[in-house]
C-alpha cells in the first residue's frame, strides 16, 4: 500500500484528492493538513508521498520543507516560475531520494492537447491560446496555458519559423498575455470548469484543438498515477509535466 499524505485536504480539489486515495485499492490515507496546520505530521515514517494542492503563495515552502524531511512530493499547484523551478531541483539534489512531480494539469485531456500542440505548432504561421475557468481560480492566465504557449514556441522555434503575424498597434490589453511570442488569453466565468482552445492558422485554414474538464473528479487519474510513479522511486529528482508518465 502507498501511503499518501495530501496537504490542503480541505479544499475543492485537495477534498477530490482525499477520496480518490480512499477509493484506491492500492493506497491508504495518512495525514490530511490544511491552511494553519503545520507540515510536522507528514514524515517518511508515515508517508510515502505528499499531495500539495495549496495555494501558489505556499506551494514553494510547503515542497520546500517536506523534501528537507525526505518526503516526496506531487504537486498540483500552480504558479511555479523557472526560479521557483530551480530552487526545488537544488533542494531534491541536496536530499537523495527523494523527488517532487509537478503537473500543470492533471487531466488527460488537457495534456494530449498539450502535446498535440506542440505536434501542430510547426505547422502554422499563427497560434493562440485561449484558456477558461471558473471565476474563483486565483491565477491567470492558467499553468496548463503558460505550458501549451511555451512548448508551441519551442517548437516553432525548432522548425525556424519567425514571429506570429500580428500588425495590432494599440489593444487596451484585449490582445491577452504575451507568453514566449504566444498571446494567451483568460475566461472567468460562472459555470465553466476548465477550459483551454488552443487556435492554428493558415491561410485558408484553421487546427482548433480543445480540451474540457467538466469535473475535477476529471483530474483524478492523473494524481493516482503521479502517485504511483513517485513511490515506485524510479523517478528521482524533479519532474515536470504528466506526459512523462504517459506513452507518447
Amino acid at each position: 500500500m502507498v501511503r499518501v499524505s495530501v496537504v490542503g485536504a480541505h479544499g475543492r480539489m485537495g477534498g477530490n484528492v482525499v477520496k480518490a486515495v480512499e477509493g484506491a485499492k492500492d493506497m491508504e490515507l495518512s495525514v490530511t493538513v490544511d491552511a494553519g496546520d503545520g507540515l510536522d505530521a507528514i514524515t517518511p515514517e508515515n508517508t510515502d508521498v505528499a499531495v500539495d494542492f495549496t495555494v501558489p503563495s505556499a506551494t514553494l515552502d510547503n515542497v520546500l520543507s517536506l523534501v528537507s524531511h525526505g518526503v516526496s512530493v506531487v504537486v498540483g499547484t500552480t504558479g511555479w516560475t523557472d526560479d521557483k523551478l530551480d530552487q526545488v531541483r537544488e533542494a531534491v539534489g541536496k536530499h537523495p531520494g527523494t523527488s517532487v512531480f509537478i503537473a500543470p494539469n492533471f487531466a488527460i485531456s488537457a495534456v494530449l492537447a498539450d502535446y498535440f500542440s506542440t505536434i501542430a505548432a510547426k505547422y502554422f504561421e499563427s497560434a493562440e491560446v485561449i484558456e477558461m475557468h471558473h471565476p474563483n481560480k486565483v491565477d491567470a492566465p492558467s499553468g496548463t496555458a503558460i505550458h501549451t504557449a511555451k512548448g508551441i514556441a519551442e517548437a516553432r522555434r525548432e522548425a525556424g519559423l519567425g514571429a506570429i503575424p500580428d500588425d495590432t498597434k494599440s489593444d487596451g490589453g484585449s490582445r491577452g498575455q504575451l507568453v514566449d511570442g504566444v498571446h494567451v488569453h483568460a475566461v472567468r466565468l460562472r459555470g465553466l470548469n476548465a477550459h483551454e482552445e488552443v487556435l492554428f492558422g493558415n491561410a485558408g485554414e484553421q487546427l482548433v484543438i480543445r480540451a474540457d474538464s467538466f469535473d475535477r473528479s476529471s483530474f483524478m487519474p492523473g494524481v493516482l498515477l503521479a502517485v504511483r510513479k513517485l513511490s515506485s522511486g524510479k523517478y528521482q529528482g524533479l519532474t515536470v509535466g504528466l506526459n512523462n508518465f504517459l506513452d507518447l
